[in-house]
């Protein structure tokens, strides 16, 4: 009688790889659906998680099996689930909350446009126009149910990846921050808190900082909120810039352009600080970086730069790099006059 082999692990590994966007889309679809916020730590019946969230009760079923298996609920007899603390954090209210990403990463709009990665490698290129018939940003003008779901998955995404920005930088040694391209303006809400001799001002797209309001309500005294174009200027007068993870979405030609009109706005004393994951110069892990270098590739010809890079960037924006501050992940990149 023979005995037949075990699954080659190299396959079975393989396997695990090829299929994570099966486990991504359970969790974007956990999210979209605002399981977590339907659901308490005490277990529930299906039956009526599902009726809270407006779903089929089989299908939302085999939905939360499937989560349990990654930790964001616990499986109960009688087909009951619970909350776990990993799945706590796809609530809406959750202070470390990633809803709004988990949706951002489910959306069309992403999901479509990653599937076309490998014609993005071939040619150097992003793909979003060619998928969408527009540019990442035209898009997000033309379809404002789907910017509101981008804005609020990099209002999240940006609170973890820029946690120790506040406490890894002395923003307290300047006067007046200008966040540029600060979405809602929550880090910049978390500086002024943290320095209560530093004021701020809030650049974004109109139709982004009109709903800033209630995340700058504890520091609206000291914070001016501003709409425009970044591409075409950013308000003067203040001795440092804030530009988190905004670079790395532009090409060199149009990030150059954009830290131009940084320095020609900031004050004679001003620094430029860039809120960056940062590529290693040499060989070494990096699977934040380059997982989302490769975002940038595909959507709009954007890259995680290295320090040499930023350098050479800067440069070109007549600017000089004088430090690179590692801050858990994000690292904050100086840069002065040259």
């Amino acid at each position: 009688m023979s005995i037949s082999a075990p699954p080659s692990r190299t396959a079975t590994r393989l396997f695990e790889l090829i299929t994570a966007s099966w486990v991504a889309a359970a969790v974007s679809a956990f999210a979209e659906l605002g399981v977590a916020d339907a659901m308490t730590s005490d277990p529930l019946p299906v039956d009526v998680i599902a009726t809270r969230v407006g779903a089929d009760a089989e299908a939302l079923h085999r939905l939360l099996r499937a989560c349990a298996d990654l930790d964001l609920v616990e499986e109960l007899p009688g087909r009951h689930f619970a909350l776990a603390e990993l799945g706590h954090a796809l609530r809406d209210d959750a202070a470390d909350s990633m809803r709004g990403y988990a949706r951002w990463v489910g959306s069309q709009a992403e999901r479509s446009t990653m599937a076309h990665l490998a014609r993005a490698v071939r040619t150097g290129r992003s793909v979003f126009e060619e998928v969408h018939g527009r540019t990442a940003w035209s898009y997000m003008n033309e379809h404002p149910e789907t910017a509101a779901v981008f804005d609020r998955g990099m209002t999240d995404i940006s609170a973890q990846l820029t946690r120790g920005v506040a406490d890894g930088y002395d923003f307290g040694a300047h006067r007046t921050l200008v966040d540029v391209g600060g979405g809602l303006g929550g880090l910049l809400s978390i500086v002024l808190s943290a320095n209560p001799g530093l004021r701020g001002v809030l650049f974004d797209r109109p139709e982004v900082v009109a709903h800033a309001g209630p995340v700058l309500e504890k520091v609206r005294e000291r914070c001016r909120v501003v709409g425009g174009d970044f591409l075409s200027s950013v308000p003067e007068g203040g001795d440092a810039y804030l530009l988190s993870n905004v670079i790395h979405n532009w090409d060199d030609h149009d990030a150059a352009r954009i830290l131009s009109h940084c320095r020609e706005a900031m004050t004679a004393d001003g620094r430029v600080l860039l809120a960056e994951v940062v590529m290693p110069d040499s060989p070494g892990p990096a699977r934040t970086a380059k997982f989302m270098d490769l975002s940038m590739l595909a959507h709009c010809d954007g890259k995680q730069r290295t320090r040499t890079q930023f350098a050479d960037l800067l440069h070109r924006a007549g600017l000089r790099l004088t430090r690179v501050l590692p801050c858990h992940g994000t690292s904050i990149v100086e840069a002065v006059r040259a």
